[in-house]
């Protein structure tokens, strides 16, 4: 039979599949539809971050230092342990509820946003993923009450080299002994508990490396030099020392020479939490430019007024969008159990360099009045900095992003 006879047509569906594909189709949600609970908890984070937070953040950031009363608050709204099971005295809410949360607070302050971050999105995370059920007994409804948690992983030497760790453990009889240093650990003034990583045999490299709970009463440790930073200045960015400090074999989190996955993986659910407080900072110096160039008159007219000024907040606000879905598709992703590593990436890269372009706009559509602590872009500016370096820098993003593509 010649090639022109042969029947070209697509195969067709039957009709039943095709309504039911249909009737999916038109269920789906958009990412960015939410609950009624996370809508309740986000408008409940709104409220309380305008009424309450606002009126505190340049003293804090003056201070370098969290009010201890806003901290206690914290607790008692539930948002440090949202992902803590009901009967652990948590919320009981998903990571995306986490990552609702933190975006909201960012709007605000940043500074405040990242002490809630790394108590649910790395040191709550690990302990659901990672803890023994008596671990978890023991611990979650310390973390949903009124201990903050910290995550110890990076030291002087290693920085994106996370796995190049000097601290070591050595075995005891049934405890293992700590010795050695952490650096730029945040939370790390106020933790009452620590996940530290440390190595137990340097010979076998990444997996020598294990994961211990640590709580701030064990003898030989203690906080050391606290960092006077360019921004998120009220959140603690510490050193952690050790000397000979005991911890028991009950209180290692997963499995001897593993500290490498509990570590990876943690991350990896660590850098939406990031996005999301880019998202945040980016949404809250938005806000405040559009107030302030719908009252600033120049030539007679508010400044926001001038087609110039328009084009540049239509872009930011695209650009907040574009790294709003970003975000969101990485959280939902992994609430569903689906491969986010790469979207994660994506999301922090995106976001964190996308926060300090929208950050460095705001400061300019102010004018001189930007440049002065009066106004609260001058320190999301500051703070957006942090973005691009913690919990992988940009680099490492790209790095993690093209090693999926070039398999």
């Amino acid at each position: 039979m010649g090639r022109g006879a042969v029947d070209a047509s697509p195969p067709t569906l039957p009709l039943g599949r095709l309504q039911a594909m249909s009737l999916l189709l038109d269920t789906r949600p958009a990412l960015t539809s939410l609950t009624d609970q996370e809508r309740m908890f986000q408008e409940a984070v709104r409220d309380f971050a305008s009424t309450e937070l606002a009126p505190k953040v340049m003293e804090m950031d003056r201070a370098q230092a969290i009010e201890p009363a806003l901290i206690r608050r914290l607790f008692e709204l539930g948002l440090m342990g949202v992902e803590i099971p009901d009967q652990h005295g948590g919320t009981g809410a998903n990571f995306f509820t986490s990552v609702l949360v933190v975006e909201e607070l960012s709007k605000i302050d940043p500074a405040v946003a990242v002490l809630v971050d790394v108590q649910n999105t790395l040191v709550i995370n690990a302990l659901l993923r990672w803890a023994t059920d008596d671990q978890k007994a023991r611990h979650l409804p310390r973390l949903a009450a009124d201990t903050v948690g910290a995550y110890a992983l990076s030291e002087v030497g290693s920085g994106s080299d996370a796995f190049a760790l000097q601290c070591r453990a050595r075995p005891d009889g049934d405890d293992w002994v700590l010795d050695g240093r952490k650096m730029w650990i945040t939370n790390g003034a106020e933790a009452g508990l620590y996940i530290v990583f440390a190595t137990v045999d340097p010979d076998a490299g990444y997996k020598g490396i294990t994961a211990f709970l640590v709580d701030r009463d064990s003898s030989g440790f203690s906080v050391g030099k606290k960092e006077d930073k360019l921004g998120i200045r009220a959140s603690s960015t510490c050193e952690l020392i050790f000397e000979e400090v005991r911890v028991s074999g009950a209180e290692v989190l997963g499995e001897v020479g593993h500290g490498y996955k509990v570590a990876i993986e943690t991350l990896n659910e660590g850098r939406i939490g990031i996005g999301a407080q880019m998202l945040g900072l980016a949404q809250g110096a938005l806000d405040h430019t559009v107030r302030y160039v719908g009252e600033r008159e120049q030539f007679g007219r508010a400044v926001g007024s001038f087609q110039g000024v328009q084009f540049q907040i239509a872009e930011m606000a695209t650009e907040i969008e574009a790294a709003r879905l970003l975000v969101y598709n990485a959280a939902r992703l992994k609430i569903e159990g689906q491969p986010f590593v790469v979207k994660a990436a994506m999301a922090k890269l995106y976001a964190s360099e996308m926060a300090q372009k929208v950050a460095s706009t705001c400061i300019d559509l102010h004018g001189g009045y930007g440049f002065t602590t009066e106004y609260p872009v001058e320190k999301l500016y500051r703070d957006a900095k942090i973005g691009t370096i913690y919990e992988g820098t940009s680099n490492m993003q790209k790095q993690t992003i093209a090693k999926v593509l070039m398999r």
